[in-house]
């Protein structure tokens, strides 16, 4: 946030009397590089995590038919049980994992469901462990809710990014509530391994701490298994929050529908947050989402394997141009690419967006290690990726001649 609008945030707060705390949020820079051209059809939107494809067909039909039978009103806060039914399968079926569907509500979005499990879980003053750069979302939602984002720096070799847990470990103090894990990462592509995932499991079983677990990318890995899950190494009593859209897996970013996963014992609080802050999710588009999972595993494996032509294509690409260092993500759909000499992450997207007609989101954006960065979301037709590696080299090439 700029100093103006932090200026400007603040005096509203002071004569409004609203809350400095969220007064004082910076603005998001990843919205802010994509409402300078949202409308204009000439540039190559790669700055926000989403497709360029629209809701498959069978998806948005489930939906018409559900509001032309009347599917408008009011239902369980918790979800339809059938929705969560077909959330407990879609899980067994991917991470062989047996989840109560008691254990499932359904959300208005990822965010939402993130939203409810810090509240869910913070008083004023709790700190929650991340690995940086993340997603700038996880830090505002965790001040919305009184808590205090601890950064711990993922490790960098030759553009890989790792992490090492005795990193998170020293980071943990009186405070420390729980710890925040996105993996596969946006926007590093860094996964998880399994192993890694019970011993963490493990140190916050020994420190009473609670683990949130960010899996919307879980099914975006190369091979034929998806990326691991927290559900794979913990009993269905440990402190743990999984949450999950559908946005990515089923091309239904502006449907906000997503899902939280709970420990037994907590469906009455997460049923209450539901009541208080949406009052549930609209029925015809929780029957839009068992047609999502029930029916579309071979669209989202025909998707994930698009997603990789893409990546594939802007790798070999980007490999060329000399400013750019980039390496091969191990999942999710972003590449975080570093630009050399780069003094201002935000005002070169701009520039890029200016010139080049490509929509960059700025890795300032992610927090602390992130302002030598670009992301790029290769959720694109290859087509597409290679016109936008090729407006990029074409971009870098004249700021070599200037």
């Amino acid at each position: 946030m700029s100093g103006h609008e932090s200026g400007a945030n603040t005096g509203v707060a002071g004569r409004l009397g609203l809350s400095a705390r969220v007064a004082a949020m910076p603005t998001n820079q990843i919205a802010d590089i994509a409402d300078l051209a949202r409308e204009d059809p000439s540039v190559i939107r790669l700055w926000i995590g989403e497709g360029d494809l629209p809701t498959p067909d069978f998806i948005r039909v489930a939906a018409e038919q559900a509001m032309q039978a009347g599917q408008t009103r009011y239902t369980y806060a918790h979800g339809l049980p059938a929705l969560r039914r077909a959330l407990a399968d879609y899980h067994a079926r991917h991470w062989g994992v047996a989840v109560d569907p008691g254990r499932f509500s359904v959300t208005a979005g990822g965010v939402q469901a993130m939203m409810q499990a810090f509240q869910a879980i913070l008083e004023p003053g709790d700190e929650v462990i991340a690995p940086v750069p993340t997603w700038p979302n996880l830090d505002a939602i965790v001040r919305i809710n009184h808590g205090k984002m601890v950064p711990v720096p993922f490790r960098v070799n030759d553009g890989h990014f790792s992490l090492d847990l005795d990193d998170l470990v020293a980071a943990i103090g009186p405070r420390t509530r729980a710890i925040a894990i996105n993996s596969p990462s946006n926007p590093t592509g860094w996964v998880m391994p399994r192993e890694q995932m019970a011993e963490l499991v493990r140190i916050a079983r020994a420190r009473g701490l609670w683990i949130f677990s960010d899996e919307v990318y879980g099914l975006f890995v190369d091979g034929d298994r998806p990326a691991p899950s927290f559900l794979e190494v913990t009993e269905p009593d440990d402190r743990l929050l999984v949450t999950n859209t559908f946005s990515k897996n089923w091309c239904m970013t502006g449907w906000r529908a997503g899902w939280v996963i709970f420990p037994d014992g907590m469906s009455r609080v997460f049923e209450n947050l539901s009541q208080y802050n949406t009052t549930g999710v609209a029925t015809f588009i929780q029957q839009a989402a068992i047609s999502a999972l029930n029916e579309g595993d071979p669209g989202v494996r025909a998707l994930v394997a698009r997603t990789m032509a893409a990546r594939d294509v802007l790798l070999d690409a980007l490999a060329g141009i000399p400013e750019i260092t980039v390496v091969k993500p191990d999942g999710g759909f972003y590449l975080f690419f570093g630009v050399r000499g780069m003094n201002d992450a935000f005002s070169t997207a701009v520039r890029i967006l200016r010139e080049a007609g490509v929509g960059l989101a700025p890795g300032s954006a992610f927090g602390p290690g992130g302002s030598g960065y670009l992301r790029l979301c290769f959720a694109i037709d290859p087509a597409l990726a290679a016109e936008a590696a090729r407006r990029l080299d074409a971009f870098f090439a004249g700021t070599r001649e200037t």
